[in-house]
């Protein structure tokens, strides 16, 4: 009779648990196809709003933006974590809990002080550079918010390639290099797909904190505008159903990459052990 009541209880919390998570999602989802613009009554079915979306220039722009700097950031900032998990996971014992630690600063730091930090060191560089003719006087705008996210993003790769590091198997590499493989062939044919997933998981995680990201990017953005920080301007009279619409396409884009991505690595996890068994994997 107990364990019948604890199964109840456990499922009563999981449907709280994702009805807190997602029904605040659902309700967005259903009012961006509302015929009003009022967000307490639902009138009824339409598209204008995806319509009228696709022909509002200041919020594509602001998306083009965030686009750019998301792909950009996340690519640089994944090979650059990745490269500094190599490292990192090369050093002695003590070494590598120091630097471990100071990595982790940033991830705890709040965004607020990582924002006016970095403003404040571009707005060193600009008077810097005012007293010289070899570099670029101007650089708020797009490089700066490049190079922010690329700084926020780089930490968030290298705590989730580390631990995949940690759990390869070191003969399998030593193994390569007795069997002929230079140290380059051995990294390119066992240390990368055995890490491949934890970059792609990194790479998807860079992609969504740089596109979400509003804190750090309206420190450094200078005159440029990303999405976040154009629907911040938006709020500041009344959130148009358009923004609706947009989250909602974005909702559904990055679920589903996010469920392609785990299909694909459930796929090769499932042929690996097949493979093990000795199964045909065709």
């Amino acid at each position: 009779m107990k364990t019948k009541h604890l199964r109840l209880m456990q499922r009563v919390y999981i449907i709280l648990f994702f009805c807190f998570m997602y029904l605040p999602i659902a309700y967005m989802i259903v009012f961006s196809f509302n015929q009003s613009k009022g967000y307490a009554l639902f009138t009824g079915f339409t598209l204008k709003w995806y319509t009228s979306l696709f022909h509002n220039a200041s919020i594509l722009r602001a998306l083009a933006v965030s686009l750019e700097v998301a792909l950009a950031s996340a690519v640089i900032a994944t090979i650059l974590g990745t490269a500094a998990s190599l490292g990192i996971a090369s050093m002695g014992r003590k070494s590598r809990l120091v630097v471990t630690n100071i990595t982790y600063i940033p991830v705890v730091n709040p965004e607020i002080i990582t924002g006016i930090s970095l403003m404040l060191l571009f707005v060193a560089y600009q008077r810097f550079a005012a007293h010289t003719e070899l570099l670029p006087d101007s650089i708020m705008g797009l490089p700066t918010l490049l190079i922010a996210h690329i700084a926020f993003n780089v930490p968030y790769v290298i705590f989730n390639v580390s631990p995949k590091l940690k759990q390869l198997d070191i003969k399998l590499y030593e193994a390569a290099l007795d069997l002929g493989c230079d140290p380059k062939q051995a990294f390119f044919k066992v240390i990368l797909p055995e890490i491949s997933p934890a970059i792609l998981s990194a790479f998807l995680i860079c992609l969504t904190y740089s596109i979400d990201d509003f804190m750090i990017s309206y420190f450094n953005c200078g005159t440029v505008e990303t999405l976040p920080i154009a629907i911040y301007s938006m709020t500041r009279k009344k959130v148009s159903p358009e923004i609706y619409a947009l989250s909602t396409i974005m909702f559904v884009v990055i679920l589903s990459i996010i469920l392609i991505s785990n299909a694909m690595e459930s796929r090769g996890y499932r042929r690996d052990q097949r493979a093990l068994r000795g199964e045909d994997v065709a």
